[in-house]
């Protein structure tokens, strides 16, 4: 990794060159909103590098864990990585208890099984391993199990008045960010809506990012979770909330993630540019927490909720169309000529069109769908995906003003 790259974190696990230098773009070509006022936390020690997970137990006793919750989905649980973890914890003095029962969109029930998990077994702290399901259940479990009450009671900001456990976030795709992030998206078990809920309390204390973590991720995954990160760097990038340092991060998470997409897929062991891949969903995850999301979380979040379409999915069908349409906005528009720049591509004198095209190969790249049509969604299906779409809290960050007529255009365009 370049010097003006590396993190400041101690005694920081050794890892190979960066994969994508810099391409030579100067601060004065990017509007950065200077005068944009903003309060701003990094409320989470960031630990990368290759065998970085090999550090876990040191962490966690730094952390005062004796008695841990690992949470993680069967899938993961599966690969071996969590009896991995037990035994780095238990060499280290902190006993392992274990949460498995949940799936891709944790909702309410599955959040009280956890809960019941965590009173039984006298826990102390949390350990959450695996991809943004995993994460965003060990924060879920966490509100409930200091605070008392259901997810629905944490709908929304700030809403936790007592101390939460620490924890540990160790992501194994590249994808959501959740480890960098105060925020869990946890669905109501009733109505399969999504709800943000978020507190300073809840972010992880530290993060472990282990780029060899992520090369057994099945091809579909790294796709999927990839397209979803790079989705974060370009909707935080241009938000009605951004601010300097969200679109500092958002940038550089931008410059990785697109150079680096394809080649993890063709080559999945590439260790640095799963590292690339690592880092950037992280950046983007920052970037998140400080400008929120957009149109196309706004809009992806109902097909989710009414077809159980996978969210990353959701997200590269809808992603170039918000992206074109956004771009009708002046300001938008050049900020989308950033990107471009940023990537080295020429805007072909109609920036939102060009990123929507060059979004749309990686997306196919990924072998990802291109409509609504593909993942069975028919015209008679959009009114009520519209008016759910008008109701969700990202959409009122977009930089374009995002109402259900535009979310039924935008349906509309990409069925």
């Amino acid at each position: 990794m370049r010097p003006e790259h590396r993190l400041p974190t101690p005694a920081a696990p050794r890892f190979g060159g960066e994969a994508v230098p810099p391409r030579g773009e100067t601060d004065e070509s990017i509007s950065i909103d200077a005068m944009q006022p903003f309060d701003f936390t990094l409320r989470t020690r960031i630990f990368f590098g290759q065998d970085a997970l090999a550090q876990i137990g040191t962490l966690a006793r730094e952390l005062g864990f004796t008695r841990t919750l690992i949470v993680a989905d069967r899938g993961i649980a599966a690969t071996g990585q969590v009896a991995r973890v037990a035994n780095l914890l238990n060499a280290a003095g902190i006993r392992p208890s274990f949460f498995h029962d949940f799936d891709t969109n944790p909702d309410t029930r599955m959040i009280e099984a956890g809960r019941a998990e965590a009173a039984a077994c006298g826990i102390d702290s949390i350990t959450g391993l695996g991809g943004g399901s995993s994460l965003d259940c060990a924060k879920g479990i966490n509100f409930v199990f200091t605070n008392g009450g259901s997810m629905r009671d944490y709908r929304g900001h700030g809403k936790a008045t007592r101390p939460m456990l620490p924890s540990i976030g160790v992501p194994m795709t590249a994808g959501t960010g959740s480890e960098a992030q105060s925020y869990a998206v946890i669905s109501d078990a009733e109505t399969h809506a999504k709800m943000a809920c978020g507190d300073p309390k809840a972010a992880f204390r530290v993060a472990i990012l282990d780029p060899a973590l992520t090369v057994s991720q099945p091809r579909a995954v790294t796709a999927i979770a990839g397209y979803d990160a790079i989705s974060h760097a370009v909707e935080s990038y241009v938000t009605a909330r951004r601010t300097s340092l969200s679109t500092l991060f958002a940038r550089d998470a931008w410059r990785r993630l697109q150079a680096n997409y394809e080649g993890v897929l063709r080559c999945p062991g590439d260790l640095d540019a799963r590292g690339a891949m690592l880092l950037g969903a992280h950046e983007a995850g920052i970037a998140i927490e400080a400008s929120m999301l957009g149109a196309t979380h706004a809009c992806a979040n109902p097909l989710t909720a009414r077809y159980g379409t996978t969210h990353g999915i959701a997200i590269a069908v809808m992603l170039p169309h918000i992206v074109r349409w956004n771009a009708e906005d002046g300001p938008t528009r050049e900020r989308y000529r950033e990107l471009l720049g940023v990537a080295d591509v020429s805007d072909g004198g109609d920036p939102g069109a060009t990123l929507a095209s060059l979004l749309e190969d990686l997306a196919r790249a990924g072998e990802l769908p291109r409509t609504l049509g593909e993942i069975g969604v028919s015209s008679g299906d959009l009114p009520a995906l519209a008016a759910d779409a008008a109701t969700q809290w990202t959409g009122t960050f977009n930089p374009r003003p995002f109402d259900e007529a535009a979310a039924l255009l935008l349906y509309e365009r990409a069925l």
